[in-house]
C-alpha cells in the first residue's frame, strides 16, 4: 500500500515537474520569439526629449514659446522629492524594489479580469514599463505589445540607474491640457514651479496619467477630487506624508487655472506678434523646424519691448486715420444668432468662440463686443472682459457719424447718422473706451474697425543691425503675413538715394548741376515720358536739390550718365536686391523689394558706409545652454580686465566690411537731412536732433514709404492695400508714413538720444548756393547758403552740366521753374520729337514720383 502511495505521488511530481517544466518553456519560448527585433533600449541613454523653445527679450523676460508639444525637461535631480513619491504612489509602489515589471499586479490584473468576464482590464504596468510603451512601443492593449513591454523593462533596469528611468518617466508622460512632463503640468494647471507645489498639487499631477481626459478639472472635478485624494492616503500608507499632513492636505479645494482659481502662465505673456513669429520663421530655416519645436532652444531676441509698443502704436494710428477718413463701415463681417443673446452667459459664451483679433492696443485696448440692441439713436452692447452695469454700455449715435454702410449692391449708402444706420442687433463689433487727454477718465465706448490698408513699421540700431521693434501689419490674429520682412512693393523714390551715392561714389559731387528737362525715351512697352511730381521741370539744378525735391527727371539722366550697371550693382552691395533689372525705370525704385532690405541698406548710409546684418535674435542656446549662435562678431580685447578705469569703456576691435567710402556716406546723409528739412518730408519730420531720410510714393500713389534715421537708429515705414490700388488723392511718402517716423521717433530719442552725424577726416567744407550750384565765399550766410563736404585733396570744378547723353532741351532757365509745355528734344536714338504737354509714363511703371 505504501509502495502504491509513494508510486503516484512519484507520479503527481513527475506530472507537476513535467508540466511546470513545459510552462517555463512555453514562457521562455514565448519570451524568445518576442523577444527578438526588439527596438534596442540603449538609445533610452542619450535620450533628449522634445522640448519648449523660448523667446527671451533683451531684459530677459520671455515674450513667446514655440513647441509641438509643451514640455519643460527638469532633470531628475531637480525633481522634487515630493512630485516623484505622488507619482510612484499612484503608477508604481514598488518601483524601487522591482526588477521592471510587478508579478504580483500582473496576477491580480488577470484574476480581476477573468472575474469581471473582461469587463475591468486594468493595465498592472509598472512606470517601468510605461517608460517602455511611451517611448518603444506602441499603445494598444494587446498581450503581444504586454510581452514586449515586460522584456524590455527588465532589460532597461539592468542598463539605467532607477533615477533615470524616473526621469525619463517625469519628463515624457501626457498629463492633458497639451502638457508633457511635470515642469509643464505644474505651469499648466497651477502656474508654479515643481518646488511650489504642495502635496495635494503633486496628487492632482500624480492623478492624470490613468487617464487625462477623463479628469478633466472642470467637467470631471469631482472625479478628479476623489483620485486626488485617493493619491494622497497611498502617499500616507507609502509613509511619504504624516496623518496630520494627509488630513490637511485631503481637505483642501481642489483649485486649477482651468477652474479660474489662478492666472494661466500665459497672461504673462505677450500676444504673438510679428516680430517672434519671424524669429520662428528665421530659426526655422537656419537650424530646421524640428529642432527649432522639439530642441529646448533659448532665443535672446533684439527687440525692445518698449520701442515694439510705441512702433506698434504710431503704424496703427495712422492706418486707423487714414481708414477712418475714408468713412466705409466695414465692421468684422460676424454675427451672433438672436437666440443666443437671451441671456448674459448666453451671449458671453457664444462672443468668445468668435473669431476676431484681441491683440489691438491703440490709446486703449480694443474689445469684442456684441450688439444686444438698438435704441432710437444709440446701441446697447455687450463687451468680452467687461462687466455689464446697470444702466449698459452704449455705443451714441455721434460716434458712427463718420462712416457710411456699404450696401448689397456694392454702393456706399447715406451718412450714418444714427447707431442702427451701421449696426444691426447681433453684430459682433470691436470698441475701446474714449479717455480724456487730461485725467484718463471715461467718456465713452467707441466703434473700431481694423482698416482694410495695410503696412509695416521696422527699427533697427545703425551699428551693431539690432532690430528694435518690427510691426508688420495693424494686427497679427488679422493676418500674419508681415509685410516687414513677406511684402515685395515698389520703394518708389526711397531708392534714389542709391543712384545718387552711385553718382558720389564715380566723381560727382553735391553741387554738380544735372539738368532737369524734359525726355523720352523709347522702350518696347511704347514711348516712355518721365515727370517730376510737379509735372513741372526746373532746368539745370545741383545734386543736392534733385535729390532734397525727388526730382525724377534729374535721378533718370543721373542713372544714364552713372549707368545702370553701376547703380545696380550698388543696390546689390547693399542688399537691396539680389539681382537687379538693368531698365532705367528701376532708377526710380520701380523694382520690388522688403522693407526689411531697405532699412538695412539705410544703416549704411547712418553709419558711415560699413556694412551690418540685420538680425532679430543676439543669441540662441539650446537645451544645454551652450551658445550656437551669436550675432555680435565684434570681439572685446580686455573685457576681462579688472584694471580698467571706471571712466573708460572696453575696446571693442570691429572687422566690418565697408561698402561706401565714407566722405560719400557723408555728402549723402547731408543731403538726405535736406529731405527733412526743407523737402518732400519736411512737413512731417520735425525733431530735435539731427535726422536724415527720403520719402517714396509710387505710381497712383499705391506704395508710400519713409525710411530716415539719426545718428543711433534707423526706421522705415510702407504703407498700402495688399493687392496694389491707389490710396487716393493727397497721400504720399511724406504726408502718410511721415506722421508715423515723427510719432515713434518723437519717443525713441528720449531713449536713445541722437546727435550731429559723424564728419569723416577726408572731408574739406566749401559753402556753395544750394540753388545754383555756384561757389560762395567763406563768409557768406543765407538761406541759400550750405557748407558742403568735398573729398580732401580733390579740386571741385564748378560750371560744369550733365544730361545723362538725353537733350537738354530748348532755351531753358538755369534756376527758375519751368513749365512742362510741348517742346523739341532729341531721343536716344537721335530723331527729333515733340513732347506735348499731356504725355503720359505709358504702359512702363516709373517708379516714385515724390
Amino acid at each position: 500500500m505504501l509502495k502504491f502511495i509513494l508510486s503516484i505521488l512519484g507520479g503527481l511530481f513527475s506530472l507537476v515537474t513535467l508540466g511546470v517544466l513545459v510552462i517555463v518553456l512555453g514562457i521562455g519560448g514565448v519570451f524568445w520569439v518576442y523577444g527578438r527585433d526588439l527596438p534596442s533600449h540603449e538609445s533610452l541613454a542619450q535620450y533628449t526629449p522634445p522640448t519648449i523653445s523660448r523667446i527671451y527679450s533683451a531684459q530677459g523676460r520671455i515674450i513667446d514659446e514655440f513647441a509641438r508639444e509643451r514640455r519643460l525637461f527638469v532633470p531628475a535631480a531637480d525633481i522634487p522629492d515630493l512630485v516623484k513619491e505622488a507619482f510612484i504612489s499612484a503608477e508604481d509602489k514598488n518601483f524601487y524594489t522591482h526588477h521592471g515589471y510587478d508579478a504580483r499586479g500582473i496576477m491580480s490584473a488577470i484574476y480581476e479580469a477573468i472575474k469581471t468576464r473582461g469587463k475591468h482590464v486594468r493595465g498592472a504596468s509598472t512606470i517601468t514599463q510605461q517608460v517602455m510603451k511611451n517611448f518603444l512601443l506602441s499603445g494598444d492593449r494587446k498581450i503581444a505589445r504586454k510581452i514586449k513591454e515586460i522584456i524590455l523593462a527588465t532589460r532597461i533596469e539592468q542598463s539605467l540607474s532607477k533615477g533615470k528611468i524616473l526621469e525619463l518617466y517625469l519628463n515624457e508622460i501626457f498629463l492633458g491640457q497639451n502638457s508633457y512632463g511635470v515642469a509643464a503640468a505644474a505651469e499648466t494647471y497651477f502656474n508654479k514651479s515643481l518646488s511650489e507645489l504642495s502635496p495635494h498639487e503633486a496628487a492632482t499631477l500624480a492623478s492624470f496619467p490613468k487617464a487625462p481626459s477623463a479628469f478633466h478639472p472642470v467637467r470631471e472635478k469631482e472625479r478628479l477630487l476623489k483620485r486626488r485624494n485617493y493619491v494622497l492616503r497611498e502617499m500616507k500608507e507609502n509613509g511619504y506624508l504624516t496623518q496630520a499632513v494627509y488630513e490637511k492636505e485631503r481637505a483642501a479645494p481642489l483649485k486649477t487655472v482651468q477652474n479660474g482659481d489662478y492666472e494661466s502662465h500665459k497672461s504673462d505673456l505677450p500676444p504673438r506678434d510679428y516680430f517672434t513669429d519671424e524669429i520662428r520663421r528665421e530659426l526655422s530655416h537656419n537650424f530646421g523646424e524640428d529642432e527649432f519645436f522639439t530642441g529646448g532652444m533659448s532665443v535672446r531676441a533684439t527687440i525692445d519691448p518698449e520701442m515694439q509698443k510705441d512702433a506698434s502704436e504710431a503704424l496703427r494710428r495712422q492706418l486707423e486715420r487714414y481708414d477712418r477718413g475714408r468713412g466705409v463701415w466695414r465692421g468684422t463681417g460676424k454675427k451672433i444668432p438672436a437666440d443666443k443673446l437671451k441671456t448674459e452667459g448666453e451671449w458671453r459664451e457664444a462672443l468668445a468662440n468668435v473669431d476676431v483679433p484681441r491683440d489691438i492696443h491703440l490709446v486703449n485696448q480694443w474689445r469684442p463686443a456684441v450688439v444686444l440692441e438698438l435704441g432710437k439713436t444709440d446701441a446697447r452692447i455687450g463687451i468680452e472682459g467687461v462687466d455689464t452695469t446697470e444702466k449698459g454700455h452704449w455705443i451714441p449715435a455721434k460716434d458712427v457719424q463718420w462712416a457710411r454702410k456699404r450696401l448689397e449692391n456694392n454702393k456706399l449708402g447715406k451718412k450714418a447718422r444714427v447707431a442702427s444706420d451701421l449696426l444691426e442687433v447681433g453684430d459682433v463689433i470691436l470698441v475701446r473706451q474714449m479717455t480724456s487727454d487730461k485725467d484718463g477718465s471715461f467718456i465713452r465706448w467707441s466703434l473700431r474697425q481694423v482698416p482694410e490698408v495695410e503696412g509695416a513699421f521696422m527699427v533697427m540700431d545703425v551699428n551693431t543691425g539690432r532690430v528694435l521693434a518690427m510691426q508688420g501689419g495693424f494686427s497679427y490674429q488679422t493676418s500674419v503675413f508681415n509685410r516687414a520682412t513677406q511684402a515685395k512693393r515698389q520703394p518708389g523714390s526711397s531708392f534714389k538715394p542709391f543712384v545718387y551715392a552711385s553718382a558720389l561714389d564715380s566723381g560727382y559731387t553735391p553741387a554738380t548741376i544735372v539738368v532737369d528737362a524734359p525726355i523720352e525715351i523709347n522702350t518696347p512697352q511704347g514711348m516712355w515720358r518721365p515727370k517730376n511730381a510737379s509735372r513741372k521741370f526746373y532746368g539745370p539744378t545741383p545734386l543736392r536739390t534733385g535729390i532734397v525735391h525727388s526730382r525724377n527727371v534729374m535721378t533718370i539722366r543721373l542713372a544714364e550718365e552713372v549707368g545702370m550697371d553701376v547703380v545696380a550693382s550698388y543696390a546689390e552691395r547693399f542688399g537691396v536686391y539680389d539681382h537687379m533689372g538693368r531698365f532705367l525705370a528701376n532708377a526710380l525704385g520701380s523694382e520690388e523689394t522688403t522693407l526689411f532690405k531697405m532699412v538695412s541698406a539705410y544703416a549704411m548710409f547712418a553709419n558711415g558706409g560699413e556694412r551690418v546684418e540685420p538680425t532679430l535674435v543676439d543669441r540662441v542656446q539650446d537645451r544645454y545652454g551652450k551658445t550656437v549662435y551669436r550675432h555680435d562678431p565684434r570681439t572685446c580685447e580686455n573685457c576681462d580686465d579688472p584694471t580698467i578705469p571706471r571712466h573708460s569703456s572696453p575696446t571693442i576691435v570691429s572687422n566690418r566690411e565697408r561698402v561706401m567710402d565714407p566722405v560719400t556716406a557723408y555728402q549723402l546723409t547731408s543731403m538726405m537731412q535736406g529731405v527733412v528739412q526743407r523737402g518732400t518730408a519736411s512737413r512731417a519730420v520735425h525733431l530735435p536732433v539731427p535726422v536724415a531720410g527720403k520719402t517714396g510714393t509710387t505710381n497712383d500713389a499705391k506704395d508710400v514709404w519713409f525710411i530716415g534715421f539719426t545718428s543711433n537708429i534707423v526706421a522705415g515705414c510702407y504703407i498700402g492695400y495688399d493687392t496694389p490700388r491707389p490710396l487716393g488723392r493727397g497721400s504720399s511718402g511724406g504726408s502718410t508714413c511721415g506722421p508715423v517716423f515723427q510719432e515713434f521717433m518723437t519717443h525713441a530719442i528720449k531713449k536713445y538720444g541722437g546727435g550731429k552725424f559723424k564728419v569723416p577726416a577726408q572731408c574739406q567744407f566749401i559753402k556753395i548756393d544750394r540753388y545754383s550750384g555756384a561757389r560762395l565765399s567763406p563768409d557768406a550766410t543765407g538761406d541759400n547758403v550750405v557748407s558742403e563736404c568735398f573729398r580732401e585733396g580733390e579740386e571741385p570744378i564748378f560750371g560744369i552740366t550733365f544730361d545723362g547723353g538725353f537733350a537738354m532741351g530748348s532755351n531753358l532757365p538755369l534756376f527758375n521753374e519751368v513749365e512742362s509745355d510741348a517742346r523739341h528734344v532729341t531721343t536716344s536714338t537721335g530723331k527729333k520729337a515733340t513732347v506735348g504737354p499731356k504725355a503720359n509714363f505709358g504702359t512702363l511703371s516709373s517708379g516714385g514720383l515724390y
